[in-house]
């Protein structure tokens, strides 16, 4: 089951998304975070960068639960500047290791696209690791890329730097 999670239950979904977060980080996901990577810091993450987006409404999070847990989840944020209200940014989208390959992070995506249609957003932009495997879903769900940057990132688990794509879907 795919939901929007609203402030209200946030408290009640913050250590699901703590351990989602921490494994995907891990197991070498590049979202941003590097090792030494602790619960806290995931913890921090969603309680001081999500939470605040949350309850002003700047970004809507979906979680997808299963067996009565969030195994997955992904945030779309909407361009905040005037020359951009068709446009919204898709962001860390996540399923939790033990849970992939069972279609959540599609089922994510697919549910944040409607969620787009309902605000009016037809461009979604997202950046990926160049060599990271969600490249492939994006492009199966119609994103293309719009290029790639050298040398972008940090390896989450090694000191070494990556490229990125940034990739987008124009539904209009």
């Amino acid at each position: 089951m795919i939901t929007r999670l609203t402030d209200a239950y946030f408290d009640g979904a913050l250590d699901d998304l703590t351990g989602i977060l921490h494994a995907c980080v891990h197991t070498g996901a590049s979202i941003g975070f590097i090792l030494p990577f602790s619960p806290r810091d995931a913890r921090a993450y969603w309680t001081d960068q999500v939470r605040p987006g949350l309850q002003s409404g700047g970004l809507d999070l979906f979680a997808a639960y299963d067996e009565g847990r969030i195994l997955g989840t992904v945030q779309m944020i909407p361009a905040t500047m005037p020359n951009q209200p068709h446009r919204a940014d898709v962001a860390k989208l996540l399923v939790h290791p033990q849970a992939r390959r069972r279609g959540l992070g599609r089922a994510l995506m697919i549910a944040l696209e409607a969620r787009a249609a309902e605000l009016g957003k037809t461009m979604l932009v997202l950046d990926t690791r160049s060599s990271d495997p969600s490249r492939i879903l994006y492009q199966d769900l119609g994103f293309r890329v719009a290029g790639e940057i050298p040398n972008y990132c940090r390896n989450p688990l090694e000191n070494r730097l990556e490229p990125t794509s940034y990739m987008f879907k124009d539904r209009s």
